[in-house]
């Protein structure tokens, strides 16, 4: 079952090979919607730099040569040498009744899946995960779920901060007050405030220090560095303290992950500490290799064609001259480990933007050494910031960081003030799951149809407005399909086995549902959610000028009346399946 522009493809290359041989059968017929047609085959122009001849005379051979009798009716030129084509209502028809018939919903299956590894989420433990985790975590999320729908196969990664400096700094002060004491629960309940507590005591030590060892608490901070070391050499006291103090972080994500509803579970933990016991080998492997020498002191790379503001070569440091390993070191582990042991076709890092350089110089130094072959893609999902409405990165008043978790709350506590007000006659347990599911469902989408590059402004009324490209617009939408077919079934009323497709309306959305399985293959491919959002969008607006054109429970005549409830219900699907793919909840209703 093709796609209206996948079927116009393969008959328009069969005409340019007739027309003008068999070198132009690969030739891009570049077909686009038109406002003047159902699509636009605009080849001419390109064909006829070509073959060195005028536009118009090329698109009259290409419409003498092409055979579109099944599919359309005969194209019109138009303008310069564009082709206007207007599918047959009957084709379309077919195409839909396929469609419906369908249980992936168009969605072709891969003839070669992909193992794809997907770097996304990333918190660090024991400290609260505020707005900037955000789009890491949704765009990640939806990313996975669509690769999965496609047929392929995702292994995801949180690579969580669980190694490094602040754990000697953390574990001495969680001994100092108590692995049972209410302050150690906060790691569970508030980690930012345990965070904090031992951050400033760290501060106050350093201090006090001065170069005074006898100053009261001037100790503390010698004593967290001790404890790195300890805990790097595998100390089992100390790594002990350190697995507690993951454990209780866990909980934590548990918490922001079960509220977010994305996948992300314990067995896709991959934090840097994974990786601990391969960093020696990474360094020396590179070394041996030629590919990594000392400069000032610190072992670096120096990948091709990446120079600092001197012109210099820019260094990747993979060994400190104090001999630590820094994120880097961890990130070429990462890369050799995800090809050589989990066998990645393509690995995804769903990273801030700011980190753009840093993959970049990972991805090319682990080509350098053979661990990222050529046939292993490997791409930087660039993610931009949240903003507030002063146009910097959403802070709370103070200006710290905005915990998500409070911005979520907020959100669910927004929906649930709207839903209580709206819908009083709902039993208490549906309308906090809806309250839930509108809540963040809005927060995930206004992320997720922004282009994961771009920043965008937080802005909570825009989010879970019922108008314009949200979430609730789309859910609302399923909301009224669901409820036509309960009403339906209350009067008996049952879908025809095909969809309906006669009028303009009717019509319109058959194509705009034809688009669904093209669109997700492409959000797959390009790992853009912000092109299924866009998808959705217009397919809800398609529903919504079809049901005020084309009414279905007032229809009198049944066949007319079933056949157009079997494409409403279309629509359901796709949109809930788009939704899903999106990791937002449609509720039954609203």
């Amino acid at each position: 079952m093709p796609a209206p522009e996948i079927a116009l493809t393969q008959r328009f290359q069969t005409a340019f090979a007739a027309a003008f041989g068999p070198e132009f059968a690969d030739a891009d017929p570049i077909i686009r919607p038109s406002q003047f047609a159902d699509f636009q085959c605009n080849a001419a122009m390109g064909l006829a730099k070509r073959l060195g001849r005028k536009p118009r005379d090329i698109a009259a051979e290409i419409l003498a040569a092409v055979d579109l009798e099944d599919i359309a009716e005969t194209p019109e030129i138009a303008g310069p040498g564009f082709l206007n084509i207007r599918l047959r209502t009957d084709w379309v028809a077919a195409q839909a009744a396929e469609l419906a018939a369908d249980a992936r919903l168009g969605v072709s299956v891969p003839q070669s899946p992909d193992t794809v590894v997907l770097d996304y989420s990333a918190p660090n433990v024991a400290k609260e995960m505020h707005v900037g985790h955000l789009r890491t975590t949704v765009v990640g999320d939806s990313i996975a779920r669509t690769l999965e729908k496609l047929g392929h196969s995702v292994i995801r990664q949180n690579h969580i901060g669980d190694w490094g400096t602040p754990f000697g700094m953390l574990i001495e002060h969680l001994l100092e007050v108590g692995e049972d004491s209410p302050e150690a629960d906060q790691l569970r309940t508030d980690p930012n405030a345990f965070y904090q507590a031992a951050r400033a005591k760290f501060d106050a030590a350093e201090q006090a220090g001065s170069g005074d060892a006898d100053a009261e608490g001037a100790d503390f901070a010698s004593r967290a560095r001790r404890r790195v070391a300890t805990l790097q050499s595998g100390d089992a006291e100390s790594l002990r303290i350190w697995t507690n103090l993951v454990d209780l972080s866990k909980q934590y994500f548990h918490r922001i992950y079960d509220m977010l509803d994305v996948t992300l579970t314990d067995e896709h933990l991959a934090g840097e500490s994974t990786y601990n016991d391969l960093l020696a080998a990474v360094c020396d492997d590179l070394e041996t290799a030629g590919i990594a020498r000392i400069s000032d002191g610190a072992l670096c790379v120096f990948p091709e064609g990446f120079t600092g503001r001197d012109e210099q070569p820019l260094p990747l440091i993979i060994r400190k001259s104090d001999g630590g390993y820094g994120y880097a070191t961890t990130d070429l582990a990462a890369v050799r480990h995800r090809v050589r042991d989990l066998g990645a076709d393509r690995i995804a890092y769903v990273v801030g933007a700011a980190q753009e350089l840093h993959f970049q110089m990972v991805f090319a130094s682990t080509r350098e050494a053979g661990w990222l072959p050529e046939d292993v893609e490997a791409q930087h999902v660039k993610i931009g910031s949240v903003l507030g409405e002063d146009g910097k990165i959403l802070r709370t008043r103070s200006g710290s960081s905005l915990r998500l978790m409070a911005l979520l709350e907020e959100a669910v506590a927004t929906a649930r003030t709207v839903i209580d007000e709206l819908r009083p006659d709902l039993p208490e347990a549906e309308r906090e799951k809806i309250a839930h599911d509108i809540g963040i469902g809005g927060v995930k989408y206004a992320d997720l149809s922004t282009a994961h590059d771009s920043d965008y402004t937080f802005d909570l009324d825009r989010m879970l407005a019922l108008t314009g490209n949200t979430a609730p617009y789309l859910q609302y939408a399923v909301a009224r399909i669901r409820s036509i077919g309960r009403k339906a079934a209350a009067q008996g009323i049952t879908a025809a086995a095909a969809p309906r497709v006669d009028n303009d309306a009717e019509r319109a959305l058959a194509l705009a549902l034809l688009e669904f399985g093209p669109t997700l293959e492409a959000v797959g491919a390009e790992y853009e959610p912000h092109r299924l959002c866009a998808y959705l969008f217009s397919l809800a607006q398609a529903f919504t000028s079809f049901y005020e054109a084309s009414p279905i429970l007032k229809e009198s005549d049944e066949q007319v009346r079933a056949g157009r409830l079997a494409l409403a219900q279309l629509t359901e699907r796709v949109l809930v399946e788009g939704l899903d793919a999106l990791g937002v909840n449609a509720p039954e209703q609203m």
